[in-house]
């Protein structure tokens, strides 16, 4: 890894702590509940995908918990500031981690294979 990558790689983990700490601040008993999975910082440090487990939501609950992330994102964005010191955060975009329901369906793809044979 690079020191960039590193400092990166830093930055978002503690990202994932900040902005799961402010989430359970909220008075939004929605966004409480919602799970950080992961932050990945982009290059430059001007912008951050944060993933959030979709797995217990319907797809209506999807979009309107997107909408409220997108009104508080300024919020969160100023609470990681204050928390962090760090002179500048990233633009946080949030998006749903369909990594994690790609991997329970190849889970329960291998426990049909094992099963049949």
């Amino acid at each position: 890894m690079t020191p960039g990558e590193i400092k990166r790689a830093r930055q978002a983990s503690l990202l994932i702590e900040l902005i799961s700490e402010a989430l359970g601040q909220m008075n939004d008993e929605i966004l409480r509940g919602v799970t950080v999975t992961d932050v990945v910082v982009k290059k430059g440090g001007y912008d951050a995908d944060v993933y959030i487990d979709p797995s217990i939501y319907t797809e209506d609950e999807k979009k309107e918990i997107l909408k409220k992330l997108k009104k508080a994102a300024p919020l969160l964005q100023s609470f990681c500031l204050e928390s962090s010191g760090w002179f500048k955060c990233p633009k946080f975009h949030f998006k749903f981690d369909e990594n994690i329901e790609q991997s329970k369906r190849i889970e329960e793809l291998f426990k049909k294979i094992k099963d049949k044979g």
